[in-house]
């Protein structure tokens, strides 16, 4: 694992998913192995032996080895021949603010290989652009890009973070969505929708992840109702934020800054609040 690089994603992920620009906060040391293709594969392997691989849903993210993203596409693609209902989400990890911070060469395999076979992506903005070779620069554009990121393969896309101007005022994220349907007589309708949402000036560990597992989530049980998974998703991420905010200065004293392990996010703490989330985030219906 290449520490710098490893860090240098946490930092920029969690910075645009949640956060100002304040500080940054993060662990110092890492250790462990990362995953091959190989050792996926064996692994996979293993549980097709025991038949125990009918999935409904897959959730893949941060990767910086181009085999491993290729394996997954075959086990996806594997996957969904056995179940032409299962649901593939995809954060695709490859930057933000103009820079990447996974190896080039992983660029083209996103966008020829891993897009097309995805059901629902998470890209930010920067991610979004790259895929689409367009730039967004207004809301138009955003719609334009993800009209371009359906045409490559997924039916529901939302672009977690942007640099458009908040209508609220400049303590919020831009964050936008849209899903496609077919009609019972095969025509098809978009829905797209527009979410500000309160930035935090902390960073955690994990922010990313854990939107992906809820927008996952509200979209199975709102699979034709993208605003309202994405209220849910998006009101379920304030509650956890506050509450690890609220412990961590609990925590840390009067005008001390919290320190990565007292930032830890308060999953356990806040089960109630992800299985029924107060609606604090709204999303507007955009054309």
């Amino acid at each position: 694992m290449r520490r710098s690089s490893k860090q240098q994603e946490l930092e920029l992920r969690q910075q645009h998913m949640m956060t100002t620009g304040g500080a940054l906060i993060c662990y110092s040391h890492w250790k462990g192995q990362v995953l091959t293709a190989d050792e996926l594969h064996v692994l996979y392997e293993g549980i097709k032996l025991n038949n125990v691989h009918q999935y409904d849903y897959v959730l893949t993210g941060y990767t910086r080895d181009t085999s491993f993203l290729e394996m997954v596409v075959d086990i996806v693609q594997e996957l969904k021949r056995a179940n032409p209902n299962l649901v593939y989400v995809c954060d695709p990890v490859l930057g933000d603010h103009g820079s990447m911070y996974v190896p080039q060469n992983l660029y083209p395999v996103y966008k020829n290989k891993v897009v097309p076979v995805a059901d629902i992506i998470t890209p930010n903005q920067f991610e979004a652009e790259l895929l689409t070779g367009k730039n967004i620069s207004s809301q138009k554009d955003a719609v334009e890009v993800m009209d371009l990121l359906h045409a490559m393969g997924p039916d529901t896309v939302v672009i977690t973070s942007s640099d458009l101007p908040p209508r609220l005022g400049d303590r919020f994220l831009v964050s936008l969505g849209s899903q496609r349907h077919v009609r019972p007589d095969g025509s098809r309708t978009t829905q797209r929708v527009r979410i500000e949402v309160p930035k935090v000036d902390a960073v955690f560990v994990g922010t990313g992840d854990l939107f992906a597992a809820m927008l996952l989530a509200w979209t199975h049980h709102y699979p034709n109702d993208l605003k309202t998974a994405c209220e849910k998703t998006f009101s379920v991420m304030h509650h956890v934020i506050q509450r690890t905010i609220s412990y961590a200065h609990e925590l840390a004293g009067p005008g001390r800054r919290p320190s990565p392990p007292q930032l830890e996010l308060r999953m356990i703490q806040s089960k109630a609040d992800i299985e029924d989330p107060a609606i604090v985030t709204e999303a507007t219906v955009i054309s």
